[in-house]
């Protein structure tokens, strides 16, 4: 009889991790295909259809410039996020984030083009912003669903599923894309075609109700609420509550996570719009090597959060700001050397750049939700995790505006990246030194 009594519930304790680290990956690949494909859509498709000008790189800098909006409307989805999340669950914050995110990018697919010249910008901005919003809001929910429903020595083994996302929205978005150039000519997808991935979105609507009808809410969170429940009936707030006792772990998060998320999206979608526009290689082969890399950060990133578990959060995180900064100048000076018949150079240099990534992508998420405690976790990882995500949405721009129409220039961007790489080292320096909440981070 003892038997039982104790390996029931780690039995339905282990199906609970195993099922919420399933949904958080599901829910965040969808979040990350339908925000990942604007990036790719305004390197590939918005320069030439609403934003075209005599000028390819004032025509590039207008469409990133959309893209960026996303990015500073992030934090405000995570801040509202935070508030609800924190006094009201993990689960219908996440549920939400998926329902805004799935109508507002497949509204994108029915933007016209049309002779009113303002119109089309002005609702791809509204939509963007909605996307920021979604995106916001559903990053600290898929995380904090899969870290506090893990077990304690596996946090971040199980954390890890929702930063597989990353990879797997880009892969999902890059299928899409290639599809979509390989059944269409060169006009329709310029005319239609583009459309199609934003219109698939869609599907995210029967996820929303999956994961509102079959995932439980977290026990910290339960366990956070009725603690709170048997304070004074004045509740905080929570955002308010985290930016007066933490406002340092909150900043030193974000700068230490830059450098992942502008490496990210400079390498995803910056190299993308360069080797396209300035050496003459094929849109189809760009994308494809993306794809590849992605792929291979798809078992990396577990592999990576089960490091975390043995050697520490802080240790392996630290690892991938070293590497993407040894590896910054020479991956762009790779890029630089692509050509039509000579991807290689690309090839090699998004696969490594992945792989380097990959050793922050797979810890960041549990090791944002171990800085702060429970009842503000939501607020807190949200805020340190989405403020960098402003200076990454600038990433393409900046790239555009360095590299400036010249190909040579574009060691210049590895450069910043480096030095981006060394301040993240810097902050993350701190955090160590000053020993922020850990819940249960393994020892380096």
């Amino acid at each position: 009889m003892t038997v039982v009594s104790v390996s029931e519930p780690t039995t339905a304790a282990s199906r609970r991790s195993v099922r919420a680290a399933f949904a958080a990956a599901i829910a965040t690949s969808l979040e990350w295909y339908d925000f990942f494909i604007y990036s790719t859509a305004a390197a590939l498709v918005f320069n030439v259809t609403f934003f075209e000008t005599d000028s390819a790189v004032v025509s590039a800098l207008n469409s990133f410039a959309t893209v960026a909006v996303g990015f500073i409307a992030r934090p405000i989805g995570g801040i509202l996020a935070g508030q609800l999340g924190d006094r009201y669950g993990r689960k219908p914050v996440l549920v939400g984030a998926v329902l805004l995110m799935a109508l507002a990018t497949s509204l994108i697919g029915f933007v016209p083009n049309t002779e009113i010249v303002w119109l089309a910008p002005a609702l791809l901005v509204l939509l963007r912003v909605c996307q920021g919003l979604a995106v916001g809001a559903q990053w600290g929910g898929a995380v904090l669903v899969a870290t506090e429903n893990a077990p304690p020595h596996l946090r971040g083994f199980f954390g890890s599923f929702a930063q597989l996302g990353v990879p797997i929205g880009v892969i999902l978005g890059n299928v899409a894309f290639l599809a979509m150039t390989a059944w269409t000519s060169a006009a329709d997808f310029l005319a239609w075609g583009w459309r199609i991935p934003f219109w698939i979105s869609l599907v995210m609507l029967p996820v929303a109700f999956a994961i509102h009808r079959f995932l439980e809410e977290t026990p910290e969170f339960k366990a956070a609420s009725a603690k709170m429940a048997q304070t004074p009936a004045v509740k905080k707030s929570p955002i308010m509550q985290v930016l007066r006792e933490h406002p340092g772990t909150i900043l030193t998060a974000a700068g230490a996570n830059t450098i992942g998320v502008v490496f990210f999206y400079t390498m995803i979608t910056g190299s993308v719009q360069f080797v396209t526009t300035y050496l003459g290689v094929d849109r189809s082969t760009v994308l494809t090597w993306i794809l590849v890399s992605c792929c291979l950060a798809i078992p990396f990133v577990p592999f990576v959060g089960w490091l975390s578990d043995r050697f520490g959060r802080k240790l392996i995180f630290g690892l991938g700001s070293v590497a993407m900064m040894v590896w910054a100048v020479p991956m762009w000076l790779l890029i630089e050397a692509s050509s039509a018949d000579r991807v290689w150079p690309f090839a090699i240099a998004v696969i490594v750049g992945m792989l380097a990534a990959g050793f922050q992508t797979g810890t960041q998420g549990t090791l944002f939700a171990e800085l702060f405690p429970p009842e503000i976790r939501f607020s807190g990882a949200s805020l340190g995790y989405q403020i960098s995500a402003i200076i990454g949405g600038f990433a393409p721009f900046a790239m555009v505006a360095l590299i400036n129409g010249e190909p040579g220039n574009a060691w210049r961007v590895g450069a910043g990246l480096a030095a981006l790489a060394a301040l993240g080292l810097v902050c993350l320096w701190v955090i160590v030194r000053r020993n922020y909440h850990s819940d249960a981070e393994p020892a380096a």
